[in-house]
């Protein structure tokens, strides 16, 4: 009786150079991936996390826009994605602290970009940068729930609204037929902040804005059900711009704390 031969498999043994590779043509998982044709929006889209999102959605062929605050970088880093990807990628100046300037953004990106919205990534934060709150004033606090909380609540309202009236009716906002929309996606940038406490550092409300929006995106999945899935994400330490605000003593400590390093 012949042996059977399994693909990858050499003489009983599987060897990495005897592995079995795709050919060119064969795209099928990467068209499993593909987000072309689609609208994504991404807070905090300047650098760090958010900027990597931004290039992932573009990459997998979907049109995005790119909010920022203050990083000067942001309009060119849009233009640049879009001619490496060849895709519409447009940067956009918001102040994600105010409800209403958030409702007037996200329309504006859907209008500008192809009339839907099928993905919204709330990235945009700040650290907490103040020590223990004992020793602090309270608008600090305020500050960093707004921007860490307050303004996630104002997106998940407008993008909602969008992701259920594009299952109800399946249109884009011309009244054009929306093609490949199942539901739209809502994910949130938490940290693991806040579901364990960050040893040394005193950071009371970053950690309950974090901790406010995995329950929050808890929640929202099962109300959003029909239309739209809600994700978390929650990070650990990760080298972005924001971590290098904090204090180098600090970031050795958690460097000193990964098994990794």
């Amino acid at each position: 009786m012949d042996a059977i031969m399994i693909p990858g498999q050499k003489d009983g043994i599987f060897k990495p150079d005897n592995a079995v590779r795709p050919n060119s043509t064969d795209t099928r998982v990467f068209s499993l991936l593909s987000l072309k044709g689609r609208t994504a929006i991404v807070t905090g889209g300047g650098g760090g996390i958010g900027f990597a999102a931004v290039e992932a959605f573009a990459e997998a062929g979907a049109n995005v826009a790119l909010w920022y605050n203050t990083n000067k970088s942001a309009v060119e880093k849009a233009e640049q994605v879009s001619k490496t990807y060849g895709v519409i990628c447009k940067a956009y100046q918001v102040k994600i602290t105010d409800e209403t300037c958030v409702k007037e953004a996200i329309d504006t990106a859907v209008r500008d970009l192809n009339g839907r919205l099928d993905i919204f990534v709330a990235n945009a934060g700040i650290p907490w940068l103040y020590g223990p709150i004992i020793d602090v004033d309270t608008p600090l606090y305020h500050n960093i729930l707004d921007i860490n909380m307050h303004s996630v609540f104002y997106a998940a309202k407008v993008a909602g609204n969008y992701f259920r009236r594009q299952q109800a009716e399946e249109t884009a906002v011309d009244g054009k037929k929306l093609e490949n929309f199942n539901r739209g996606s809502f994910i949130i940038t938490t940290s693991i902040a806040g579901v364990t406490t960050l040893i040394p550092a005193a950071m009371t409300p970053y950690s309950m804005a974090k901790a406010a929006l995995i329950q929050m995106a808890k929640t929202l999945a099962v109300e959003w059900a029909p239309f739209a899935r809600v994700n978390a994400i929650s990070p650990a330490y990760i080298s972005t711009d924001m971590t290098g605000q904090v204090p180098e003593s600090l970031r050795t400590t958690w460097s000193g704390l990964t098994p990794m390093g």
